[in-house]
């Protein structure tokens, strides 16, 4: 697995094109973590019992950036994706007809979403959606936790896939 496919965030560029830059870096990161898998290796879980795959991961960050993006920042009302009331980690629960064209065209979307969003705010504009406190978040929040939780799970992509085939990567 090469790195040579992302786009590195410029060194001096303004806070929102560095911020910017960064999510997409790590949004870059999670399709090389994917690369040149099947669809079965996908969904291979991480280590059994869990059900952590990196075809469920691709899955939970859609359904991260409609959170943020969509519920949080605009205050849109859109049902969760894959998830239900019966089963809100839905996104982890694969099948056989789960496949990477339909979670990876699903993520796409929502990132595009997110962008188009994200493009009507200014950093320290604030969310239509509310924290447990009652507070809203500034854009610049959500793209500093965002940023956070593409790495965080990049991380755990890197292990998981190590454990399919031993392809390690930045």
């Amino acid at each position: 697995m090469t790195t040579d496919e992302r786009t590195e965030p410029a060194f001096d560029a303004a806070e929102r094109q560095m911020l910017e830059g960064w999510l997409d870096y790590h949004r870059e990161t999670l399709v090389m973590k994917c690369a040149g898998l099947t669809d079965a290796q996908l969904r291979e879980a991480s280590v059994p019992p869990s059900e952590f795959t990196l075809l469920g991961l691709v899955r939970h960050l859609a359904e991260v950036e409609r959170g943020w993006f969509r519920e949080v920042l605009v205050g849109e009302d859109v049902p969760p994706i894959y998830g239900s009331d019966e089963d809100p980690d839905g996104e982890f629960h694969l099948t056989e007809a789960d496949t990477w064209d339909e979670a990876h065209a699903t993520w796409l979307a929502e990132i595009e979403v997110s962008r188009l969003n994200s493009a009507t705010f200014e950093l320290d504009g604030l969310s239509v959606g509310l924290s447990s406190q009652g507070k809203p978040f500034s854009l610049r929040w959500i793209y500093t936790h965002m940023i956070e939780e593409y790495a965080r799970h990049n991380g755990h992509a890197d292990l998981v896939r190590e454990r399919i085939d031993g392809a390690t990567g930045e």
